[in-house]
């Protein structure tokens, strides 16, 4: 299960085959998670971080009053927490928006990666570089962009990402969160993300049936969103 590892990190640059072979040496525990179940909580000081490889999950902040913000979603391949190798206590939880699959890998074992293998340890740290890149347009898009170019470009980020890990057919890919987790993407109200989605189903550039979202005008939705990849890093080069 860690050759999904190799290959989200090979997205950005050649992996070895040494280098493969100290990623499948590594050891790791297989763990399984229900929706709305926490793959990480808040305020807890993880002795791992955890890959997944099935299934989406998010990461959190809860209110005082009880709503939710979600700032971060995550698809087969990400590390979830790798930060938390340094941060030690986490400052958010992540959650199951599907069934999932993980792996956890002790902070020893990404340890001795970091002592063994220096390019291993660039690639990992372009992962979290590419978070916060994420992150940063999130925010763009949730101060800057109308709602509908926002849910436009999350459409076209998620499409790029779950297709680089050969997770899309075409222009389709599975997605399986309900229209109130969109709205605690988004910031909306469920009545604004229900009329956001209508939208652009109206308009003929998505279709949006059960669990799988169809981008049927990619060059016009990418237009409505500004959706400039280069954030992304989908590039095979030098790192």
């Amino acid at each position: 299960m860690i050759d999904i590892l190799i290959q989200n990190l090979a997205n950005h640059d050649i992996v070895s085959e040494d280098e493969r072979s100290l990623l499948r040496s590594l050891a790791a525990r297989e763990r399984s998670y229900e929706i709305d179940e926490d793959l990480v909580s808040e305020n807890t000081r993880p002795s791992y971080s955890t890959l997944l490889t099935a299934g989406f999950a998010a990461r959190y902040k809860l209110t005082p009053d009880g709503t939710r913000q979600i700032t971060a979603l995550h698809v087969p391949g990400d590390f979830v927490d790798l930060h938390a190798f340094l941060l030690k206590t986490m400052d958010h939880g992540i959650i199951a928006l599907s069934p999932c699959r993980v792996m956890q890998i002790d902070h020893d074992e990404l340890e001795t990666v970091t002592q063994k293998a220096p390019h291993l340890t660039r690639l990992l740290w372009l992962k979290t570089i590419i978070d916060g890149a994420i992150h940063r347009e999130w925010i763009v898009a949730m101060g800057r962009r109308s709602k509908r170019a926002h849910l436009a470009h999350l459409l076209c980020e998620l499409h790029m990402r779950l297709q680089a890990m050969g997770l899309t057919q075409d222009l389709s890919f599975h997605f399986p969160l309900s229209q109130g987790e969109m709205a605690d993407v988004l910031g909306l109200s469920l009545v604004h993300m229900n009329r956001t989605i209508q939208n652009l189903r109206k308009d003929g550039l998505i279709s949006w049936i059960n669990h799988t979202v169809t981008i049927l005008e990619w060059d016009v939705l990418r237009e409505i969103a500004d959706f400039d990849p280069t954030y992304l890093s989908l590039t095979v080069e030098p790192r």
